[in-house]
């Protein structure tokens, strides 16, 4: 299988999970609200959501305190609550993206490995990819509490060509963000961006990865 966007045909494709494989912002805001009315705060709108999520379950309560102007020391607390209902139920609305199954299938049938790194935690991640019917393809789950360092950081894909025994070079990864690509540059890995995930309100032009798709079919 020739990978048609790029030129070549990776051995390793490394993929963002929220908001590149699965639309989860309406579980997560879900969660969240839940966790804000028991502590009996104000909640917060699944627009606010979209532009918060992607760098973490922790920076995430971080940002709903700073917008509503809030004590820093509720953090613990509300992340805690936050974490119990997200775990509960992980996938209520979420859903794969137009193409993600049959990316993964094609991915499959070319014999290329498939990693998964993300910087929600391990749990709750694991859980809704198999929720999704897509966790037995990734050889590997790296989750936000894997490693000492998430994302932007390149250690998680670092991690994953040193696990697999395969070089940059030969790898691709496939993100929604400015996270994604500043970690594949920091790791020498050809980045492929896709222009539906969240990025945190940003355009995702503005963080200069090498390609942007509109779905991941367009790669193959």
């Amino acid at each position: 299988m020739q990978f048609k966007k790029i030129g070549f045909t990776p051995k390793l494709v490394i993929c963002d999970l929220d908001g590149t494989l699965v639309d989860s912002a309406g579980d997560i805001q879900y969660a969240l609200n839940h966790a804000l009315s028991e502590l009996g705060l104000d909640t917060v709108s699944e627009y606010d959501v979209r532009r918060w999520v992607g760098r973490g379950a922790s920076r995430l309560v971080s940002c709903v305190l700073e917008s509503k102007h809030y004590r820093k020391d509720l953090h613990d607390e509300l992340l805690a609550v936050f974490m119990r209902h997200y775990q509960a139920a992980v996938c209520q609305t979420s859903q794969l993206y137009d193409g993600v199954a049959e990316f993964i299938a094609a991915c499959q049938q070319a014999h290329i490995k498939l990693a998964c790194v993300t910087n929600k935690p391990y749990a709750p991640a694991k859980d809704l990819l198999a929720a999704l019917n897509i966790l037995e393809p990734f050889q590997l789950l790296v989750g936000g509490d894997t490693l000492p360092h998430k994302k932007p950081h390149p250690e998680p894909f670092l991690h994953c060509l040193r696990y697999f025994d395969i070089s940059a070079k030969e790898t691709l990864v496939l993100g929604d963000s400015r996270n994604d690509v500043e970690a594949a540059l920091a790791a020498h890995i050809p980045c492929v961006a896709v222009s539906y995930g969240y990025n945190h309100g940003e355009p995702i032009e503005a963080s200069k990865p090498e390609w942007i798709v509109d779905s991941l079919m367009a790669l193959i």
